[in-house]
Order: structure tokens, then C-alpha cells, then sequence
């Protein structure tokens, strides 16, 4: 096997630094670009609950189809992340995204028109393509073109639009006055924009840097950096990684993953991503409704408590976005998880002893609300944050993709088992399941997930090159800006 290249970037000067890691308007843009994408999938994924007891009194679905129905985005998702990472190392990001928002367009509007039920699924599986690409390839983009110590804000942008999605569709769904068909088409609005600011956005400058497109690269990065800024020091940094990959025939796209030395990013990607679904997010946002009208709260308490949660998820998104570059994205997500774990388990407690009546209701809906705060805002914030800046740059579009589909993977598989659980062993021991999921997961990023707050991704990728990768390993590693290094291999 060939080994990796060994010496690390240089990092660049501080003055310059901190005069680019200042936001500049085509910054702000591609954060709203990943916004929006996100709202789409947050709004597209969650919207469906509630139109579905709508499409159940037209076409007289059973519970099989309804499944049908709302798990197919879900398959659309993770053949839309594994196809795009082969057209974001082809094309680049910037033509990937674009194709993207068009079919986030004709996904919604031939879900609006459906005549049948199929037909309803399989524009379910078009729009789903979209959200798995737009989970693959935007928030690599907006790494790639972020400077270091504001790359975590700007790619959490991402997890905040998913907020405002769910936000939006629990609200549209709880108030039933839309009907299925505009509520799915609505869509087609936020994406038309999309579509729009991405036609005014530059391609990567690290993409371009592998297509041998230095002139091009340098041009982005004086664009995307603030005025004045010398951007020598970073298209260096972004040249010599490449040119060290190439000197030592470092593979790439997919083959590359199974290099012993990006083994560890792969493990903590994908692992983080498994996590992120079986912390129990998605049980409590598709399902708490159902979960609470079996143990006796109303219907429209119900879908109140589900609103609740969908703003709890929301607020802690950008609670997290504002705090993640000062507190560090793995002490924060250590932090957080704990409170997840204990709410989880209390629940259990109450259902399992039965101490779900009226006078309980207060303590269910504080547990609740106590889970999605602890959980939005420590481990959700890792799922799509890592994938943008975890990955060496000749495996990165493959990577992204691997976690991404590793992540829908994972939610399909819970969305069509999840209600068969509960039926079998009820609602207490699967919160204790998923508390005991959060325990695994704290572990698993305690011992695997290093603190890459502040690290340049040139910096990061230097520690798999020498195969220091663990946590111990980045404790007294220089963030950003980088001094050089003597490391040699390990």
C-alpha cells in the first residue's frame, strides 16, 4: 500500500487570518443556499405526516401504502447521496447543486399533480434524490469555501434550515387548512429560489485546485475573502495537499476510502451518523404523536406538543450555531448528550409504570421538550458539520457521500421499524433503548471524535496523513492559525 504524504500545511499568517475569516457577501449567500436546501429537507421530510391522513380519506389507504409513501424519500434520499458524490467529483459542486434545485423543483410540483398513489411515491423517491444530494454535496461546499474559525457557523446553517422546515410543516400539518397537494407543491417556492442565488455562486476553490484550475481557485478565493486579503498563503496551503496526494499516489474517490489512513475519519463520519438517527430524533419527531394519543393525550395536544418540539429543535439549532466555534463541537456534544439519555430514560419510567395520566402530562411534555433541547443541541449539531470537514480532499466527495447515505440508511431503517417495536415491547422499553443508544453514542465520540473546532481542513486532513487522529492527538495541536510542524510519520 502506498503510504500518505507526511508533511503538513503550512497554515496560513495570522494578520491574514483573521482578516478572512471575516463573512463577505457570497459567504452569507452560500449559507442561505444551505438554508433553504435544508428547510426543503426538513419541510419535505415532515410535511408528509400530516397530509397523510389527507391522501388516507382520498385514496383509502392502508397503513402498508401510507408507509409506502412516507418512507420512498427516504430511498430516493440515499440514492441521491451515493449518485452525487460521483457528480460532484465530476462536475463539481457548484453544477451538482444546481441539478439539485432543479429536481427539488419537479419533485414537489409532480408530487402536488400525483393522480395515484404510486405515482405519489415515486415523485416521493424524485424529490428524495434531491434531499440526499443536497445533503452530500452543500454542506461540503460550504466548507470548502468557509474560512476555518467561521466554517462551523456557516455549515450549521444547514442544521438550522432543517429547523425551519419542521417548524413549518408541523405547523401546516396541525392546522390542517391546506390541502395535500398545495402543501407538497409549496416546496417548489423555496427551491425556484435556490436555484436562483446558486447562479450567482462561484465554483469551490479545493475543487478547482484538483482540476489543476489555480488561477480559477485563486479568483474564488479572492472573491469569497474580504478585500485586500492575501489569499497566497491558502491556495498554497490547498495546492501543496494536493500535490502531496498526487506525489504519493494517494487513490481517490470511493477505491480511496479503504486506505488504512483515512480509515478513521470513515469510522468517526459514518459512526456519528448512525448515532444521530438512533439518539432517537426521528422516533420522537415522526412519532410522538402517535406515542402520546396511545397514552392517552388528545389528538390536538398531540400535534401541540409536536409544534413545541419542532421550535425546541429549532432555537437550539441556532443556540448551537452561535456557540459551536467558542465551545468546541466535541465538548459540546459530550456535554449534551447526558440530558438526552436521562430524559429518554425517565420517560420509560413513566410509561412503563403506567403514570401517564393527566396529572403526569406536564412532567411527559417537560421530559420531551428536555430530550429535543439536549439532543438538537449537542449531537444533531455533529451529523452534517463533521461530514463537511472530517474527509481528506481526494476522498472527500466520496466520503460526504458514504455518511450521508449511512444516515438515511439508518432513518429508513428506523421509520419502517419503529412502530413494530413499540407494538412489541411498548413505549417504556424503547425510550430505554434509545437512552442506552445515547450512552453508545457518548462513548463512541469520546473515544473516536477529535476537537476539530478552529482546525483548517488542510490541518485536519495533516493528522490522518500521519495517522494521529485520535482525540489525545489534536490536545495540544496549534488551531488555526498554524504553526509549521517537525511531525513526522507515526
Amino acid at each position: 500500500m502506498t503510504a500518505p504524504p507526511q508533511a503538513p500545511p503550512r497554515g496560513v499568517p495570522e494578520a491574514d487570518a483573521a482578516a478572512s475569516s471575516k463573512l463577505t457577501g457570497l459567504l452569507l449567500m452560500a449559507a442561505g443556499v444551505s438554508a433553504i436546501s435544508a428547510l426543503l429537507y426538513g419541510y419535505d421530510t415532515g410535511i408528509i405526516s400530516g397530509a397523510l391522513l389527507q391522501i388516507a380519506r382520498q385514496f383509502h389507504t392502508g397503513t402498508g401504502v401510507e408507509q409506502i409513501i412516507a418512507s420512498s424519500i427516504l430511498l430516493g434520499a440515499v440514492i441521491g447521496a451515493l449518485s452525487c458524490s460521483r457528480l460532484s467529483e465530476r462536475w463539481g459542486r457548484h453544477r451538482t447543486m444546481l441539478l439539485v434545485s432543479a429536481i427539488f423543483i419537479i419533485g414537489a410540483l409532480a408530487c402536488s399533480v400525483a393522480p395515484t398513489t404510486w405515482a405519489l411515491s415515486l415523485s416521493r423517491v424524485v424529490l428524495g434524490f434531491a434531499v440526499g444530494g443536497a445533503t452530500q454535496t452543500i454542506p461540503m461546499y460550504v466548507a470548502e469555501l468557509a474560512p476555518p474559525k467561521r466554517r462551523g457557523q456557516l455549515v450549521l446553517t444547514f442544521q438550522v434550515g432543517i429547523g425551519v422546515g419542521i417548524v413549518v410543516s408541523t405547523i401546516i400539518g396541525a392546522s390542517q387548512h391546506f390541502s395535500w397537494r398545495l402543501s407538497l407543491g409549496m416546496a417548489a417556492v423555496p427551491a425556484t429560489l435556490m436555484l436562483i442565488l446558486m447562479l450567482r455562486l462561484p465554483e469551490s476553490p479545493r475543487w478547482l485546485v484538483k482540476r489543476d484550475d489555480h488561477d480559477g481557485a485563486r479568483k474564488v478565493l479572492e472573491r469569497i475573502r474580504r478585500p485586500g486579503v492575501d489569499v497566497s498563503a491558502e491556495l498554497q496551503d490547498i495546492v501543496e495537499v494536493e500535490d502531496l496526494e498526487r506525489e504519493a499516489g494517494v487513490n481517490r474517490g470511493w477505491h480511496g476510502l479503504r486506505q488504512r489512513w483515512v480509515r478513521p475519519a470513515l469510522i468517526a463520519g459514518c459512526g456519528i451518523a448512525v448515532f444521530t438517527q438512533l439518539s432517537g430524533i426521528e422516533m420522537i419527531i415522526y412519532y410522538a404523536p402517535t406515542i402520546l394519543t396511545k397514552n392517552h393525550f388528545s389528538t390536538s395536544a398531540a400535534l401541540r406538543v409536536s409544534v413545541g418540539l419542532g421550535v425546541t429543535y429549532l432555537v437550539m439549532m441556532i443556540v448551537g450555531l452561535s456557540i459551536v466555534d467558542h465551545v468546541g463541537r466535541r465538548r459540546l456534544t459530550l456535554t449534551m448528550i447526558p440530558g438526552a439519555a436521562i430524559a429518554l430514560a425517565v420517560l420509560g419510567v413513566l410509561f412503563i409504570s403506567g403514570n401517564t395520566s393527566h396529572k403526569t402530562i406536564g412532567l411527559i411534555i417537560v421530559c420531551l421538550i428536555l430530550f429535543m433541547l439536549f439532543n438538537a443541541g449537542g449531537l444533531q449539531l455533529m451529523g452534517w458539520l463533521t461530514g463537511s470537514e472530517i474527509y481528506p480532499l481526494a476522498v472527500r466527495g466520496a466520503g460526504t457521500s458514504a455518511q450521508a447515505a449511512t444516515l438515511w440508511t439508518t432513518n429508513l431503517v428506523i421509520t419502517l421499524s419503529l412502530l413494530s417495536i413499540l407494538g412489541r415491547i411498548g413505549a417504556g422499553p424503547t425510550m430505554w433503548l434509545y437512552a442506552a443508544f445515547n450512552v453508545a453514542a457518548w462513548l463512541f465520540i469520546w473515544r473516536r471524535m477529535p476537537e476539530l473546532t478552529g482546525r483548517s481542513l488542510e490541518q485536519i486532513e495533516g493528522q490522518l496523513h500521519r495517522g494521529r487522529f485520535r482525540p489525545r492527538d489534536f490536545k495540544h495541536q496549534k488551531a488555526e492559525p498554524a504553526a509549521p510542524s517537525t511531525a513526522g510519520p507515526a
